[in-house]
C-alpha cells in the first residue's frame, strides 16, 4: 500500500496540476480540439499499461493516462458551464455527475471480470471504450465557438490585446473569494478520495461479505451470472469482491443523483456543501467503527448521499461566480484543491493504512509470535500479500476467526478517524466561508 501510495501521489499530481494551465488553453483554442487530443493520449496510456508489465512501464502508462485526463476535464466541464446558467446549473451538474457515474458503475464491474482473465484485457477494453469519443465528437457542437473565433479575429487584426495566460491566471488567483475557496477545498479533497484509494483494500482485508450474500441468496450463494456480474461477486457466487462494495457509490449516484440535485438546488451552495460534508464525515467514522458488512453498506449509502450534496456543488459554485470569458480557466482552477488535497491523500492514506490497518503486516507480527523467526517473515522470504495465508497454514485456524482476532487486537479504524477529523475541519471552514460570502453579498447589495 505504501508503494501504491507513491504511484497515486504522482498520478494525482499530474492529472490535477495540468488542468490549472490547460483550462485557459481550452478557452482560447476550443473545447472540441482539446477533447480530441486528450482522447488520443488516454488511449495510448491504456495501451502502454497493457504492453509493459514492469513497475516503471505501468508508471509511464499511468502518467500518460493522467495527462490525457487532465486535458479532458476542462474541455468537458467548460462545455457544461458555457451551456448552462444560474437557473438550471444545479440540475445540469447533477445530471452530469449522474452520467459520469454510469461509467463509474459499469467500468469496475467490467474490469473485475477482465482482470480475472488477465490484467491486459482491462486496459485493452478501456482503450477501445475511450476511442468511442471520436464518434461522439462528430456530433459535438461547441458552445461559445462564435465568440471565441470572433475574439481571435480581433486579436489578429490588432483590435484587442491578449494578455499572457500565466499573468491572466495569477491575476484571477489573487481574488480573495477565489483563493480562500480553493484553500478550503484543498482540505476537503484531503479527506474525500479515501473511498477509492483505501476502501477497496480495507474491504479485501477486513470486511467479510459472505453474510451479505447469504442474506440475499441463502447459504449456497448464487450461480446466476447476472447477479455475479452486477454485484461484483467471485466466480463461485459466495462473496462480493471489493469492486462490488465500492460500486454501491456509483450505482446510487447513477440512479438518484437527479433527486439530490433537485434538493440541493433549493439550498444555498455553501449550505448544500456543508450538509454533504457532514454526511461524508459520518460515513468515514462508521467505516472506522466496525468491519461488519451491513455497516459497511450503510456507510457507503451515507457517503454517496453526502457526495451528491457536496461534490457537484463544488464545481457549480465556481462556474457560477467565474467571469463569462474565463469559465474554463476557473474550472481549471478547481483542480488546484484536487492537486493539493488528493496528491497528499494519495500518499498519506495508503501510508497510514500500511501503518495502522495492514492485515499483511499484522499477520507477519503474529507469525513471529507463533514461532517463526523474524527473518522468515521478511518480504524477501514471504512475499507481500502472502503473510495471512501463511498464518492460516501455521495456526490451522479459519480465515474468518483469524481476521477477527487481528481486527480486535489492533486499532484498524484509526486510519478512518484521521480523515473523518479532517472532514470536520473542512466542514467548519465551509460554514465560515458561507457566512463571509453572504456578508460580502449584502455589502455589495447595499452600495
Amino acid at each position: 500500500m505504501a508503494t501504491f501510495g507513491t504511484l497515486l501521489l504522482f498520478w494525482n499530481l499530474v492529472q490535477s496540476l495540468i488542468p490549472i494551465f490547460t483550462g485557459g488553453l481550452c478557452d482560447r483554442y476550443g473545447y472540441k480540439r482539446t477533447i480530441f487530443i486528450s482522447t488520443v493520449i488516454k488511449s495510448l496510456g491504456y495501451l502502454v499499461m497493457a504492453w509493459f508489465h514492469s513497475y516503471w512501464g505501468f508508471f509511464a502508462g499511468a502518467m500518460l493516462l493522467a495527462t490525457g485526463t487532465a486535458i479532458f476535464k476542462p474541455g468537458v466541464q467548460g462545455t457544461l458551464i458555457k451551456a448552462t446558467n444560474r437557473s438550471n446549473s444545479s440540475m445540469a451538474w447533477g445530471i452530469f455527475y449522474q452520467t459520469v457515474n454510469i461509467g463509474g458503475w459499469i467500468g469496475p464491474l467490467v474490469a473485475l471480470h477482465m482482470r480475472l482473465l488477465a490484467w491486459k484485457y482491462v486496459f485493452y477494453i478501456n482503450a477501445a471504450v475511450i476511442c468511442c469519443n471520436f464518434l461522439f465528437l462528430l456530433t459535438y457542437r461547441e458552445p461559445g465557438k462564435e465568440e471565441r473565433l470572433a475574439r481571435q479575429r480581433r486579436l489578429r487584426e490588432g483590435k484587442e490585446q491578449q494578455r499572457s495566460l500565466v499573468i491572466d491566471a495569477l491575476a484571477e488567483l489573487k481574488k480573495p473569494h477565489l483563493a480562500l475557496y480553493l484553500i478550503i477545498f484543498s482540505v476537503w479533497w484531503l479527506m474525500f478520495p479515501m473511498l477509492w484509494d483505501v476502501l477497496p483494500k480495507y474491504v479485501e482485508d477486513w470486511v467479510d461479505t459472505a453474510p451479505m450474500v447469504q442474506f440475499l441468496f441463502g447459504a449456497g450463494g448464487t450461480h446466476s451470472g447476472f447477479w455475479q456480474f452486477f454485484l461484483g461477486m467471485d466466480a463461485n457466487g459466495q462473496t462480493i469482491q471489493p469492486e462490488g462494495i465500492v460500486n454501491i457509490n456509483a450505482g446510487m449516484i447513477m440512479l438518484t443523483c437527479f433527486l439530490f440535485a433537485g434538493l440541493s438546488a433549493k439550498m444555498r451552495a455553501t449550505n448544500s456543501m456543508l450538509v454533504g460534508t457532514a454526511f461524508i464525515v459520518v460515513a468515514l467514522a462508521l467505516f472506522g467503527a466496525t468491519n461488519a458488512i451491513g455497516f459497511a453498506v450503510l456507510a457507503m449509502i451515507i457517503f454517496s448521499v453526502g457526495e451528491m450534496m457536496a461534490s457537484p456543488k463544488f464545481l457549480e459554485f465556481l462556474g457560477n461566480i467565474a467571469p463569462p470569458d474565463k469559465k474554463a480557466m476557473w474550472n481549471g482552477f478547481s483542480q488546484a484543491p484536487i492537486l493539493i488535497g488528493w496528491t497528499i491523500e494519495g500518499k498519506l492514506g495508503p501510508e497510514l493504512y500500511h501503518i495502522f490497518s495492514s492485515k499483511d503486516e499484522f499477520a507477519r507480527q503474529l507469525l513471529v509470535g507463533r514461532g517463526l523467526s523474524p527473518e522468515q517473515c521478511t518480504p524477501q522470504a514471504l512475499p507481500i500479500g502472502e503473510a495471512f495465508n501463511k498464518l492460516v497454514q501455521v495456526t490451522g485456524e479459519t480465515p474468518a476467526h483469524l481476521t477477527q482476532t487481528l481486527y480486535q487486537s489492533h486499532h484498524v479504524g484509526l486510519t478512518w478517524y484521521v480523515f473523518a477529523a479532517i472532514g470536520v475541519a473542512s466542514a467548519v471552514m465551509i460554514y465560515l466561508y458561507g457566512q463571509w460570502i453572504r456578508k460580502l453579498a449584502r455589502r455589495e447589495a447595499g452600495r
